[in-house]
């Protein structure tokens, strides 16, 4: 099976790379696996991007989004891993006073973006994992009136800067996709002595790799 795991940054891959040593351009052999590792760069413009590009010149089984998330669900466990199942461009709208209209009421798309399923296999559900409600913002939160705000608008459990991104870009080249992430903080005024990244990093590849290791 060819496989493309697709990253914002490198460190969030790094313990699954350094445990296959034998990559070679950003290509290794992960049990009966092909897996090319694509870096991105954070963003979702930069994702869709890079992301469209490389699929227009290569076609995959799958295509994996993994990185790390805040969540607004404090029922998920720092560290924990999950499927995110919907991701939202939750920023395309437009204000009116005090409301937010979103794109979907102006009628200009639809900000809601999905795995593509026409090809997913059973094998790729991840029933383990817990199945998560997404959005993808170019900022992340950490004021309590946006958080509040959004919170309203569109009741998520986690955040990034990526996910939807990913789901348009492959949905618009019909690759199979599945997004996996693990918690490093919680959605909240802003304090890095409350985030674990690295825990947050470890579960997410050590997920990964069991994920890859089983289809």
């Amino acid at each position: 099976m060819k496989l493309l795991l697709v990253a914002a940054t490198e460190s969030e891959l790094a313990p699954l790379l350094s445990h296959y040593p034998e990559k070679k351009d950003f290509s290794l052999m992960i049990g009966n696996h092909s897996v090319d590792i694509l870096i991105t760069s954070v963003g979702m413009v930069a994702t869709a991007f890079a992301l469209g590009g490389h699929l227009a010149n290569n076609k995959y089984d799958l295509a994996v989004n993994a990185g790390i998330a805040g969540s607004f669900d404090f029922n998920l466990s720092l560290g924990e891993p999950v499927l995110v199942t919907e991701d939202i461009f939750s920023e395309q709208g437009a204000e009116d006073g005090e409301e937010f209209l979103k794109l979907d009421s102006l009628g200009f798309g639809n900000t809601h973006q999905f795995p593509y399923t026409n090809q997913i296999k059973s094998s790729f559900e991840l029933p383990n994992l817990k199945k998560v409600k997404a959005i993808t913002v170019n900022t992340v939160h950490g004021n309590e009136l946006s958080i509040s705000k959004v919170i309203a608008l569109f009741k998520p459990q986690i955040e990034s800067m990526e996910g939807a991104a990913f789901f348009y870009a492959c949905n618009k080249n019909s690759t199979p996709c599945i997004q996996i992430r693990s918690i490093s903080n919680y959605v909240e005024r802003r304090n890095r002595e409350k985030w674990n990244i690295p825990m947050a990093i470890n579960s997410l590849n050590t997920a990964l790799t069991k994920f890859i290791e089983s289809v």
